[in-house]
């Protein structure tokens, strides 16, 4: 039984350094990462800030009552489940944050120069990595082995508000219909948060 400890309440804060990253989903099995403190693979590209609202995990459940002759439920049956990530991407003008919103092939990058192309083209599945740095100084990491942006919000353009790109990420099962794993740990060496 939990007893109340103080020491084990925790916000979330992006981790030094880049908290939102991805990779292709050939990413070899052996490098998608499988701890929480282990450098990422070389594949995976960071994705700079994300807004204040910071990154939100839903996961939404379908059930449907078995209901017995004279109105008694008998039984709750799961009949679908979904889980996501959403958050903002604010690096507007990186060019690797523009080809994860509008697809690789619709970004062109050119000493500088950037070309975008808005398409109905679906973005590919990815492997998602979010780092989530504890009041506790562990670390979280949370790996997504197969999500794919399903969603893109609005763009606002205002003098006083920042250009951002807020996206919702669809996680699929993997073989072993495993959509999100979280891994938490102590942080390697002294060094936290970098």
């Amino acid at each position: 039984m939990a007893k109340n400890d103080a020491s084990k309440v925790s916000v979330g804060k992006p981790k030094g350094g880049g908290a939102v990253f991805a990779a292709p989903i050939t990413t070899e099995t052996g490098k998608i990462p499988t701890d929480a403190t282990k450098p990422l693979d070389a594949a995976f590209k960071p994705l700079g800030y994300v807004s204040e609202d910071g990154l939100t995990n839903a996961i939404e459940t379908d059930t449907e009552n078995i209901v017995a002759w004279g109105g008694d439920t008998v039984q709750v049956v799961a009949t679908s489940r979904t889980e996501s990530f959403s958050l903002t991407l604010i690096q507007s003008l990186d060019a690797d944050v523009l080809k994860e919103v509008y697809g690789e092939d619709n970004v062109t990058d050119s000493a500088g120069a950037l070309t975008i192309k808005h398409t109905s083209a679906p973005r590919p599945q990815r492997v998602w990595v979010f780092e989530v740095l504890m009041t506790s100084g562990q670390i979280k990491r949370i790996v997504v082995p197969s999500g794919r942006i399903s969603e893109v919000g609005d763009t606002v353009y205002k003098d006083d508000e920042v250009i951002g790109y807020e996206v919702t990420i669809a996680c699929a099962p993997n073989e072993n219909g495993v959509t999100v794993i979280e891994y938490l740990a102590a942080p390697a060496g002294a060094g936290v948060g970098g």
